[in-house]
């Protein structure tokens, strides 16, 4: 994820963002997430006095935004156009990061949840993927494919995209990356009635 170059609550939410993608989000503290953003854990403190679920919940609501946004401008050219653009985004992340990072999102989602109750990080989750899968629904349905097939397709590409993103860095290998692109563009070329 970008980070900014200044101490601020944006840097923190980034480096936590980057961390929980590394490690998960039950094996990183707060303090490390601070450490990781180059912030003092009082600022940090400051900043999300809830603790680390508070900002585990920002880290993945940023993320969220900000793949969403990348997203939202390349599916102006079309859903393939958005979905190559969606694969590039995450193929940057897990090759700069030499297979260390993967999705934060993921990462809070697949965690088991503390108590009973569903934290609001998971919660979050869920809405990020939701949006997600919207963007590229009505990009698909803009572009001819009937609203219950675009909406069934937008899940399998975030489904697929997440689930190739940990496949990438368990094989340390773009490949699934390769695989998964290749079918979903020819899925995609085959719904798309423009």
């Amino acid at each position: 994820m970008p980070k900014s170059s200044t101490p601020s609550r944006e840097r923190i939410v980034a480096g936590a963002a980057d961390m929980i993608s590394r490690r998960g989000l039950s094996a990183t503290s707060i303090r490390e997430m601070a450490k990781h953003a180059k912030a003092p854990l009082g600022s940090t403190y400051h900043y999300f006095p809830e603790g680390k679920q508070q900002l585990a919940t920002e880290a993945v609501r940023y993320t969220g935004e900000w793949v969403a946004r990348s997203l939202h401008k390349e599916l102006e050219a079309g859903p393939a156009e958005g979905l190559r653009a969606f694969l590039a985004l995450w193929r940057k992340i897990v090759v700069e990061s030499d297979f260390h990072a993967g999705c934060p999102v993921l990462a809070v989602a697949i965690e088991e949840p503390p108590t009973d109750q569903i934290p609001p990080a998971l919660a979050a989750a869920a809405e990020v993927f939701t949006q997600w899968e919207g963007l590229l629904a009505d990009s698909l349905r803009a572009h001819g494919t009937e609203v219950e097939q675009a909406a069934q397709l937008a899940t399998l590409i975030v489904a697929s995209v997440e689930g190739t993103v940990a496949m990438c860095r368990a094989q340390r290998s773009t490949r699934p990356l390769d695989h998964t692109a290749e079918q979903l563009q020819a899925l995609i070329a085959t719904t798309v009635k423009d």
